[in-house]
């Protein structure tokens, strides 16, 4: 890694390992983030190691090796370790963080008078009143919900005006309707402040949503940082399709620069994501979007499942080598599909992104 990126970058978290004795908890992770005010979303299983990274940026918890650093400050190696107060740096919880004796303003003001001297684009009410806790001012934490303390305990934090803002699950416990306003909420929140953000989450349309960046753990490993659309579009493993389980891997031999061929589907072009030669054997990644329906095709299927999706039907079809691949259909098309067995396949196939192992 070129050390001059690592100085320009405005927060780096560089070859960290965390080890117990005889177990590894996460093995030499690194990512950064380039500018002040970007959003990067972590995304993996449940015991990962997600939060632990969170607890080390913040100071409560020490790595075993590697470097942290925000802002050209180091905060924690082998050498150097920064108090938790002296890092300038907000984290939000899972958990209800909440003061028991205190009302939720008063929790909130608590983040404020932490920082004093830090002017802020958004002031407290008017955070309350976009996380939707305005009516609950003065009530205790034991007499809301744990959605409701969830918001009380972010909104605190950003009224810190963090250099680095770090969100654990922030959205958990709500309603889809209530978490997609307050997404849309909390990004406009992050945009106009410029507030840079690191947020844990298991949703990928929340991470995708949100993050500028975002990073897979699976297996103790970060096994891919990227842009949304990357990650989307070209998964680097098969590990990451089989985390979001989006598709299905069928063995193909490339034919060609642009071209491969399937049993079942034929030909298929469209441009790789990797280099293969041609001849060489790959299993190819069809994701639902990627093949359209064509009622007049001679390339049929049989249907054997459909799953509704409120917009989008995902049909499952069995091929003549038993493979099930999974093709949407949008909702208005359903009329076409009511009582049909088969399902025809446009030809010829064309595939933006040929994603191949």
């Amino acid at each position: 890694m070129n050390l001059m990126n690592l100085m320009n970058n405005f927060f780096e978290f560089n070859c960290v390992n965390f080890f117990l004795p005889n177990k590894i908890i996460l093995e030499k992770i690194t990512f950064s983030i380039e500018k002040r005010g970007q959003c990067v979303c972590l995304l993996g299983p449940s015991g990962v190691g997600k939060t632990t990274i969170l607890k080390s940026i913040a100071g409560l918890k020490l790595i075993s090796s590697g470097e942290i650093t925000l802002n050209k400050k180091i905060l924690s190696n082998q050498n150097t370790f920064i108090e938790p107060e002296k890092r300038n740096i907000s984290l939000s919880f899972q958990d209800n963080a909440l003061f028991p004796h205190l009302n939720i303003e008063e929790n909130i003001k608590l983040g404020i008078t932490k920082n004093k001297n830090a002017s802020f684009i958004f002031s407290k009410d008017e955070l309350m009143n976009l996380f939707y806790i305005t009516e609950l001012k003065k009530k205790y934490p034991h007499e809301i919900s744990a959605g409701e303390a969830q918001r009380a305990c972010v909104v605190r934090s950003i009224c810190r005006n963090p250099d680095l803002l770090l969100l654990d699950e922030p959205f958990a416990n709500l309603d889809q309707n209530l978490k997609e306003k307050i997404q849309d909420n909390l990004k406009l929140i992050l945009k106009k402040s410029g507030l840079t953000s690191i947020i844990v989450t298991h949703d990928k349309n929340e991470a995708f949503y949100l993050g500028d960046y975002c990073g897979i753990l699976l297996n103790k490993k970060l096994v891919q940082f990227d842009t949304p659309y990357n990650i989307h579009h070209k998964p680097n493993s098969r590990e990451i399709v089989e985390f979001f389980n989006r598709g299905v891997l069928l063995p193909a031999k490339v034919t060609g620069k642009n071209s491969l061929f399937n049993e079942d589907l034929g030909e298929i072009k469209g441009e790789f994501t990797k280099s293969f030669s041609t001849n060489q054997s790959v299993d190819l990644l069809i994701q639902p979007e990627d093949l359209i329906y064509d009622e007049k095709s001679e390339l049929k299927f049989d249907i054997i499942e459909k799953k509704f999706r409120g917009a989008n039907f995902i049909y499952i079809l069995k091929t003549k080598n038993n493979k099930k691949i999974p093709v949407l259909v949008h909702s208005h098309n359903q009329s076409e599909l009511l009582n049909a067995n088969k399902f025809g396949i446009k030809k010829p196939i064309y595939i933006d992104h040929l994603i191949c192992f």
